[in-house]
């Protein structure tokens, strides 16, 4: 892991694909997804962020409840979408669905997953899910002082290592941790703290060829293609939306298509 300068004010949203999601981007310098399990908290967080500059609504095509919100730092403006509380990214609900294909496809510069800090191994395989996505995201531990009087001690620093990412503990009732979360994400966003995610590597033999297989030719046909291990994984899987966003371009961003994403 480095902390060490990659580039300034270089931001990897898709644009494009953050408006055909109904996102507006006008005035955003960079665009913070939050995500998480249910009751993790993730709300404080989102309200402790952005105070009164949020609205509400859907999203293009669903009943599923949006909000996005706005805060400002270091004379940066951030737009922030508090995504659909999930516990994986299977994309076996519509709620699901939603989450992934924001990361996926709006590519957002910087993902912050919201945990239990007092049930950490269950949130883990959402963080897990994410990171095969993203390698721009951090961890807030939240409700630090829930596991506190639980007596749930947690070794940030060895955390941080495993995983690859920062790991920023909060108790966002209180506020506590919120200006570093903030700080943190401004460095990640614009580069200067590197990411470097732990990804589970547990495929067989045969599973890890056609992956590989599969990805060459993803490379070869989609120029620039991010995480095309991960896309390859899902094509063989079956997944539909994958294969739909592949063959309509939407992904790599290689079709203008002025209707909203099917999410």
């Amino acid at each position: 892991m480095s902390s060490q300068p990659n580039c300034e004010n270089c931001p990897v949203h898709h644009k494009g694909n953050l408006v055909r999601l109904g996102i507006d981007m006008d005035k955003v310098d960079y665009v913070v997804a939050l995500a998480g399990n249910p009751n993790t908290g993730k709300s404080t967080v989102f309200n402790n962020l952005t105070g009164l500059r949020q609205h509400t609504g859907n999203w293009p095509g669903k009943t599923v409840g949006r909000a996005e919100g706005a805060f400002s730092f270091a004379d940066d403006n951030y737009k922030i979408v508090d995504l659909p509380g999930t516990y994986s990214l299977l994309s076996t609900s519509t709620d699901e669905e939603v989450a992934r294909n924001f990361i996926l496809f709006g590519r957002p510069d910087v993902t912050v997953i919201v945990a239990d800090a007092t049930r950490l191994e269950r949130n883990l395989n959402l963080v897990l899910q994410i990171l095969e996505i993203t390698d721009r995201a951090i961890l807030c531990l939240n409700l630090m002082d829930e596991a506190k009087r639980n007596h749930v001690e947690i070794d940030v620093r060895e955390l941080t290592r495993e995983l690859g990412i920062p790991v920023i503990p909060t108790s966002a009732r209180r506020r506590d941790g919120m200006d570093e979360l903030v700080a943190m994400i401004a460095e990640v966003a614009s580069g200067k703290y590197i990411c470097k995610p732990h990804r589970v590597r547990n495929h067989t033999p045969q599973l890890k060829h056609a992956i590989d297989t599969l990805s060459k030719k993803l490379r070869e046909t989609y120029p620039g293609l991010p995480n095309a291990e991960w896309v390859a994984l899902r094509l063989l899987e079956g997944d539909q939306s994958i294969i739909e966003a592949l063959q309509n371009g939407i992904l790599d961003g290689l079709v203008e298509n002025e209707t909203p994403i099917a999410i």
